[in-house]
């Protein structure tokens, strides 16, 4: 008797604990529910009306720095910023049709001035195909053309829903060629390659062509873009400047890819050999793997023995798409090019990326109001006015995840800018 009492004990006890850990945990989700930011691509359908949305910024505020709607990105966050995962970007992006019209792809208008000027992209990615699908809609006209890249270790969720935007547009295509890519590695340049390559033998006649990564965004509508791009009147447009003593290390010793003990897992480290001085006798310059590059100077890098030659011999340095591109525009005689004798042009200069290192902030530009990652400003909402004042095409970096507020608000911006652009054009 004694014993069955026992046992019964033991089993209302394990019933309570039971009962104890399930109101818990209903509580917790409860309250993550309505503590969580779902970021939605403008048009989809909203996951419930529990779930709250970033529909009550207001964008023309922001811009304006009104303290009260600063102070409500701020709150969201402190939110559980939750993003659209590969998956849904899948589903969403099956029925091409139906994601067309949804996100007003059919709708983007654009000028005469814009069709007999398309411009070429090169898209870098390797995660995060809703942040893919948001430069693509910030930067889609349908003239353009654009070339996306993803990596070979990229999930298949990824991977699915690129081939979809792939099949949704008769001006969108993956890479031919795709690579393993490794931070600071060759093969990070060989993706821009092998894309550019593509892209050269595509049947658009394109003028410029523009590289992009997943954390990029534009500062300026395609209007802009074509009005700035006339101006440079077949000149390239990228950063090329003298390797101070450090920076020349990166070249003047091989360095093997190795796995380290951080994120990157495998990186290129230097070793104790010294290269040969590069070929052609080539005078070295650095800058970085961003580019705006005409279609000739495109058509003499795929084509000219020297550039193939320099290529090869920058296999086994470190980072090369950030001294391939700025040493090539500096070579005498290259279509559009940057004489060696011309000061340094820093990322102050050109204008394809404004990126703000934390080292530089109050000096060169103000304080950043996200956060910072390997020294980089992740941009928040308080930055959205400067960022399309400085006069910058593109920015990098954006993180959905530190603040969704400003990507919203630059797609807002971006297309109000369009628009009116066009609409002025018409009238």
């Amino acid at each position: 008797m004694k014993r069955r009492c026992a046992i019964l004990h033991r089993l209302k006890c394990k019933f309570f604990v039971f009962v104890v850990s399930l109101f818990v945990v209903l509580v917790y989700r409860s309250i993550s529910v309505e503590d969580s930011i779902y970021i939605e691509l403008s048009g989809a359908k909203q996951r419930s009306l529990n779930h709250q949305s970033l529909n009550g910024i207001n964008c023309t505020a922001i811009y304006e720095l009104e303290p009260v709607e600063i102070g409500k990105s701020l709150e969201i966050r402190r939110k559980n910023i939750v993003e659209v995962d590969d998956k849904s970007i899948v589903s969403f992006t099956a029925d091409c049709k139906n994601y067309i019209e949804t996100r007003g792809y059919n709708e983007i208008f654009v000028t005469d001035e814009e069709c007999s000027f398309p411009i070429a992209y090169s898209l870098v990615v390797h995660k995060n195909s809703a942040m893919v699908e948001r430069i693509l809609r910030a930067i889609y006209t349908p003239q353009n053309i654009y070339c996306i890249h993803y990596d070979q270790k990229s999930s298949n969720d990824f991977i699915a829903a690129l081939k979809n935007l792939e099949k949704c547009f008769p001006n969108v295509f993956i890479a031919s060629k795709i690579e393993s890519v490794m931070y600071a590695h060759i093969t990070r340049l060989n993706a821009d390659l092998n894309c550019l390559s593509d892209l050269l033998s595509s049947e658009v006649k394109w003028k410029y062509a523009i590289n992009l990564c997943g954390q990029d965004f534009p500062l300026k509508s395609n209007y802009e873009l074509v009005a700035e791009l006339r101006k440079l009147n077949g000149a390239n447009m990228l950063e090329s400047s003298r390797p101070s003593k450090l920076k020349r290390q990166r070249f003047q010793f091989q360095h093997e890819l190795k796995e380290v003990s951080y994120e990157y897992q495998k990186m290129p480290v230097k070793t104790s050999n010294p290269k040969d001085p590069p070929p052609n006798d080539i005078e070295m310059f650095v800058g970085s793997a961003y580019f705006v590059l005409t279609r000739d100077f495109v058509t003499y890098i795929m084509n000219n023995q020297l550039a193939k030659d320099f290529l090869q011999w920058s296999a086994d340095t470190y980072s090369p798409d950030e001294h391939f591109w700025a040493t090539m525009a500096r070579v005498p005689g290259v279509p559009g090019e940057l004489q060696r004798s011309e000061p340094d042009v820093s990322d102050i200069m050109s204008r394809t990326r404004l990126v703000k290192w934390n080292y530089l902030e109050i000096r060169l530009y103000p304080q950043c109001t996200g956060t910072h990652r390997r020294s980089v400003c992740i941009y928040g909402a308080a930055e959205l006015r400067w960022l399309l004042e400085d006069g910058h095409w593109f920015a990098n970096k954006f993180d959905p995840k530190v603040d969704p507020v400003i990507i919203k608000c630059l797609e807002e911006k971006l297309e109000e800018k369009q628009n009116q652009q066009c609409l002025r054009r018409v009238s």
